[in-house]
């Protein structure tokens, strides 16, 4: 089944309490509502027994519809002829949450990434901060061998 049709019933229960999502799912006119009802057991089934969260309590945090492999089939048509066909196939993730548990790929508050970026400093960095100017490193030229101070000459 094509991820355009998923997305249209995953979209739907995004939000939702499982509960809710199950009763629409299973009075949905769609032949997409039965793959994703199984992904959104399974989510459920995962959360329960893995992180030991109140299945009453979950809601679908988000679903997604992604493409998955396209295969490639031939159909018969007038004078011998063949049209092709592309039969398209989704990867469904659903993902529930309880709202208390962190999400570890949720970002940083702003402040915090504030104080680590002002934490990192390299060495070089530092020492310039206190001497106030950074030396430039002996460079080696490819061509003549010689050492020179990082410094063009003009002539």
């Amino acid at each position: 089944m094509s991820p355009r049709k998923v997305r249209l019933v995953t979209n739907m229960i995004v939000g939702a309490s499982v509960d809710v999502a199950r009763t629409q799912l299973a009075f949905l006119n769609k032949a997409a509502a039965l793959p994703v009802l199984k992904a959104l057991n399974s989510a459920v089934a995962n959360a329960v027994n893995n992180f030991k969260l109140d299945e009453k309590s979950l809601k679908i945090k988000t679903a997604t519809a992604d493409q998955g492999p396209t295969l490639k089939r031939w159909r018969a048509r007038a004078m011998g002829r063949a049209a092709p066909l592309k039969k398209r196939t989704t990867h469904i993730t659903i993902i529930v949450s309880d709202g208390k548990t962190i999400d570890a790929k949720e970002p940083m508050p702003k402040e915090k990434n504030k104080e680590n970026v002002k934490a990192v400093a390299t060495p070089v960095e530092a020492k310039a901060k206190n001497k106030k100017e950074i030396k430039a490193k002996p460079v080696k030229s490819r061509k003549s061998g010689s050492v020179s101070d990082g410094k063009e000459q003009t002539k």
